[in-house]
């Protein structure tokens, strides 16, 4: 009977702790009715006292809750050696490239397309407006926030630190409203309502701490509770003293000692519990349902990749407008020109004979990297990045054309809007470790076509000679990746995916030589002799005179080192 009493009283024990728990859970949880769920602030709208103390926020920085996590803790428990000693050592191909597959998995679930149905609103829209985070507060609802002369100095000071105009950022509430821009046909989509879950993952180096901040307020309260698993954010190796400080009050976030690279993300994605791997750039404003129309094509197709529409917010005075270059809709596909600097083009009519609806999801050659959405599984399969590329520049493309000619799809989603912060002019920048060395853009550049332009590379090399000596590492790997996935030629891609990109940036000739030339380089139609002005900077031809030393040149190789 003791044997019976004693089992009764540990379940109820059992049971009540249970209780008690799912009671306190459901407590901290914000309410489906909750405008805010960080609750409501008393924000004063401007702060008061000297212009130069303006660096300091209106209000305290919130914490938000999470579990921290080690990543030597998950390099070891996944048998992935720490960081080479040697900074200068490039990681182990075979270690960093998983085990490759011919044919990619399929999907294993069946999800239903989007449905328009005009004038029924759409079944993950907002059924009422955002509340405000601080009624009538500086920046509500993106409008203008123009500061006084007095704060020009320290406004100056956080523009040559962080990029923008920090010291009006860390005036606007982490909760503002933004002006929703959307087409008006996105508010009557209706989506599944089965799709993915995600982990928004928000890597940071040096970062203003009230723009990373509102990053991550717009993620969480802009996003279905049921759809969002975690936020994920990576310190990639701040080393400003204030971060130290900033970062213990950010509980939620992975420590690296590393650059952003291929191992970077591969122990992020043994962290990560979701299906879906949203990566946004350290400051951004996500939009209204911004998440449904990213990921819903995702669900139905998991070799699809996903980019929002990325909107301008302006740098100093945090306003959101629609980015430029684009069609009588503002819909605009990647581009590039020759030298692979990032360009847009306006969406063309073949592209838009595809789509039934104006604000359907539509192809594009490329993305800009920084913002798009991808399922997990699939983005392990096609290798992840390149390891070989250092610190920043390229990776948008080598992904872009690692999906597009390895039979995947990247499209561009009109209803999903972004927008994000770009650096103003005065900035100063990250300058990259002593070990990386100089020119790591255009190494990553060389790397990415000579792994997949092919022939074309010759284009890329006529508009960048001084590359043609650049020492770009071992691709041997790489190549061996776009054999066994059978992955399709550059003029495939061409052809049939980037065909209007030469009708806005037309192949260039190839250049016979490059450099200087110590001869007299005449000018066959004219007769005359190229010159030059050493006073103006600027290069003529002129009559052939022997005695001008003006007129002299001499051919050297200038090459990138």
């Amino acid at each position: 009977m003791r044997l019976k009493v004693g089992f009764i009283l540990r379940s109820l024990l059992v049971v009540g702790t249970f209780l008690g728990l799912v009671v306190l859970w459901s407590s901290l949880s914000p309410k489906p009715n909750d405008g805010n769920p960080f609750g409501k602030r008393d924000d004063s709208s401007l702060p008061k006292g000297d212009a130069a103390d303006q660096f300091k926020p209106v209000v305290p920085w919130p914490h938000v809750e999470g579990v921290e996590v080690d990543l030597n803790s998950i390099r070891l428990k996944h048998g992935v050696a720490d960081n080479p000693k040697n900074p200068d050592q490039q990681p182990n191909q075979n270690q960093v490239i998983q085990q490759q597959y011919v044919t990619f998995k399929p999907h294993t679930h069946a999800y239903s397309s989007p449905i328009l149905k005009k004038g029924i609103l759409g079944n993950f829209e907002p059924k009422e407006p955002e509340p405000q985070g601080v009624p009538g507060g500086p920046g509500e609802g993106a409008k203008p926030f123009v500061l006084g002369p007095e704060y020009k100095d320290s406004v100056q000071a956080s523009i040559k630190e962080f990029g923008f105009n920090m010291v009006a950022s860390d005036m606007i509430s982490l909760d503002r409203t933004i002006s929703d821009i959307r087409h008006e046909e996105c508010k009557f989509w209706h989506y599944d309502d089965r799709l993915l879950t995600s982990s928004v993952i928000i890597v940071f180096h040096n970062e203003g701490w009230s723009t990373l901040m509102r990053t991550i307020h717009s993620v969480i309260k802009r996003t279905p509770r049921r759809y969002l698993a975690e936020i994920v954010m990576i310190d990639d190796f701040s080393n400003k003293a204030q971060y130290s400080a900033d970062c213990r009050q950010l509980s939620k976030h992975l420590c690296s000692s590393a650059y952003l690279t291929t191992q970077l993300l591969r122990h992020v994605g043994v962290a990560v519990c979701s299906k879906v791997l949203i990566y946004l750039d350290a400051h951004c404003e996500v939009g209204v349902n911004w998440y449904a129309p990213l990921v819903a094509p995702i669900s139905k197709d998991r070799t699809v990749c996903t980019v929002p529409l990325i909107d301008y917010i302006d740098g100093n005075e945090y306003s959101v407008e629609p980015q430029q270059g684009g069609d009588e809709d503002g819909l605009a596909r990647g581009a590039w020109d020759w030298s692979l600097l990032w360009k847009r083009v306006p969406l063309s009519q073949r592209e838009k004979s595809k789509r039934k609806h104006t604000t359907e999801p539509y192809r594009s050659p490329a993305m800009a990297g920084g913002l798009f959405a991808i399922e997990r599984e699939y983005f392990f399969e096609l290798g992840l990045y390149d390891p070989g590329l250092q610190i920043w520049g390229g990776e948008n493309f080598e992904i872009s054309y690692k999906i597009w000619q390895c039979g995947g799809q990247l499209l561009f989603v009109p209803c999903s809007r972004v927008g994000h912060i770009y650096r103003l002019q005065g900035w100063q920048g990250n300058p990259p470790p002593a070990h990386v060395g100089s020119s790591p853009t255009l190494k990553n550049y060389v790397r990415v076509v000579e792994v997949w332009w092919d022939e074309y590379k010759d284009y890329f090399y006529a508009s960048r000679p001084e590359t043609l000596t650049l020492a770009y590492g071992d691709i041997s790997e790489l190549k061996r990746f776009r054999e066994e996935h059978r992955c399709k030629s550059f003029k495939w891609f061409m052809e049939e995916i980037a065909y209007d990109i030469p009708l806005h940036y037309p192949l260039p000739p190839k250049n016979v030589e490059w450099g200087e030339d110590l001869h007299r380089f005449t000018h066959v139609p004219t007769g005359k002799c190229l010159d030059r002005s050493d006073l103006l900077h600027k290069v003529f031809i002129s009559d052939c005179d022997t005695s001008k030393t003006t007129q002299k040149w001499e051919m050297n190789n200038i090459v990138a080192v």
